[in-house]
């Protein structure tokens, strides 16, 4: 039974449904087959880093 990981921001509980749903659809259609796990680490911006900076960090300056 393939894992899927997705990593990203926080999202509503309908979201993560919908992302869910659509993978598993596409994942069982590729491989022919009906079992999928999903699993949704969701990651806050404090916690991310990109180019040598927090996205908590680039979120404040766009909001100033």
């Amino acid at each position: 039974m393939p894992t899927v990981i997705v990593e990203g921001p926080k999202l509503s509980e309908e979201r993560k449904r919908n992302l869910v749903e659509r993978i598993s659809k596409v994942v069982q259609e590729v491989y022919g087959i009906e079992h999928v796990t999903v699993i949704i680490h969701e990651n806050l911006p404090e916690n991310v880093g990109i180019n040598g900076r927090l996205l908590s960090d680039r979120v404040k300056e766009r909001k100033s």
